[in-house]
């Protein structure tokens, strides 16, 4: 019972596999956000929600988010990102959380410019290169200060 904690692969795998959900997937959504065409709504256009803001707002937020998420191109990106953030919690229970987050987010970084690069042709800059390397490098002396 002295070691209950698991294998140091199960941590490496789970941070990569939260980075991959949460970066990943943010340029899918994105594509599907930017070239969704919600389909019209007549009671948008009714008197009676056209007579209130409120009801205007709040009809038009529902169908919006209704709209998006009937779409598979940005409903399935966003479960998988949602899913992420469950892996995230159950994994800050377990890992030290000094290294966890910045471990995550580094990842997430680098994996949405490695999506962005697939799914949009996007060029990976000199400097974005490099910044890629220092998020990296830091990361790798946030793990080595913890050893």
């Amino acid at each position: 019972m002295a070691n209950d904690k698991p294998p140091v692969f199960n941590y490496v795998l789970s941070f990569i596999l939260v980075g991959l959900a949460w970066g990943l997937t943010t340029p899918f959504i994105r594509q599907a956000a930017r070239t969704h065409s919600p389909p019209p709504h007549p009671v948008l256009d009714s008197p009676r929600v056209k007579a209130s803001w409120l009801r205007a707002k709040l009809y038009g937020a529902f169908f919006a988010a209704v709209d998006l998420l009937r779409n598979p191109r940005y409903a399935v990106p966003l479960l998988l990102n949602l899913t992420g953030s469950v892996w995230f919690f159950l994994l800050i229970g377990q890992a030290e959380l000094s290294l966890t987050v910045p471990i995550v987010n580094t990842l997430a970084f680098l994996f949405t410019v490695l999506g962005e690069w697939y799914l949009e042709g996007k060029v990976i800059s000199r400097d974005t290169a490099i910044g890629m390397l220092l998020s990296l490098t830091g990361i790798g002396l946030c793990v080595y200060s913890k050893t």
